[in-house]
């Protein structure tokens, strides 16, 4: 069966995460029954990156294995077909299927990524109502400077244990490539890159940067934290609404087999949630 890549975006306040669970509105649920529904069989979507319950994502990258009849020729065929797939999976418009296209011999939407990358947004000061799907609030002040460094010192390729909810079997080393932060008026915004994250890992990391930008906890603290081997009670967890998938990097064609080999390998698909 030929493999089709699905290019998502959708708003995850209105899905209890992504993965399908049974009497509960998920994106994989009713991706998967729009799927089928222009199938007329059962189709599976693979994910780069399983978002939790209010995640949202505007750069989501899934594959699926479909009949030959539903595979788009032409680049038009994708679009008629990404609209469908759209209307089908959500009446709200609250899960979008942004391009269809037929996927390359090798590619994996989970296990060919290199790289996904998130962002975070806080707004501090006063409530603001326009943001409150999207954004964290955070009431006090907050030492933007505190937390960029506090970013910086996390960079690098690390065991993340203490950032990390633990999963049997699973490593939690991950190659944390940017951490960053910028302020945009009331907004402080980060943006951060690995090669993937386990589970709950990029609200964490956030947490850890917002109790040093509190002046709850030193630098020096939580740059110490990455020799830890168990999840702290330190960082906490940042609100998944202020989370955003916003891309998922993926080598040369030619080097997509390869690296889904090297992934499997490396990790358990248990080991790639974010």
């Amino acid at each position: 069966m030929p493999r089709i890549r699905l290019d998502l975006a959708y708003d995850g306040g209105g899905f209890a995460g992504w993965a399908a669970q049974p009497g509960l509105r998920t994106c994989q649920g009713e991706l998967e029954r729009a799927l089928a529904t222009v199938a007329r069989e059962p189709v599976r979507v693979t994910v780069a990156g399983r978002t939790d319950a209010g995640v949202h994502a505007s750069g989501q990258v899934a594959h699926a294995d479909v009949p030959a009849a539903l595979a788009p020729a032409t680049a038009q065929e994708g679009e008629r077909l990404a609209l469908r797939l759209s209307r089908l999976a959500s009446r709200e418009g609250d899960l979008v299927v942004r391009r269809v296209s037929l996927a390359p011999a090798g590619f994996d939407a989970r296990f060919s990524a290199v790289s996904r990358s998130y962002r975070y947004r806080i707004v501090t000061g006063p409530a603001d109502p326009l943001e409150r799907r999207t954004a964290a609030h955070v009431p006090q002040p907050l030492d933007a400077d505190a937390m960029a460094r506090c970013a910086e010192a996390l960079v690098g390729l690390r065991d993340f244990a203490a950032f990390c909810r633990p999963r049997e079997g699973a490593t939690t080393i991950r190659e944390l490539r940017e951490f960053t932060w910028r302020r945009d008026g009331q907004l402080l915004i980060a943006s951060l890159t690995a090669d993937a994250f386990c589970h709950s890992m990029v609200r964490a990391l956030v947490a850890a940067c917002v109790r040093v930008g509190e002046g709850r906890l030193g630098l020096a603290r939580a740059e110490a934290l990455l020799q830890e081997r168990r999840r702290s009670a330190l960082t906490g967890l940042m609100p998944a609404r202020g989370l955003t998938l916003v891309a998922v990097g993926y080598p040369p064609d030619a080097e997509l087999a390869a690296q889904a080999d090297r992934a499997r390998a490396r990790r358990s698909e248990a080991d790639l949630d974010d």
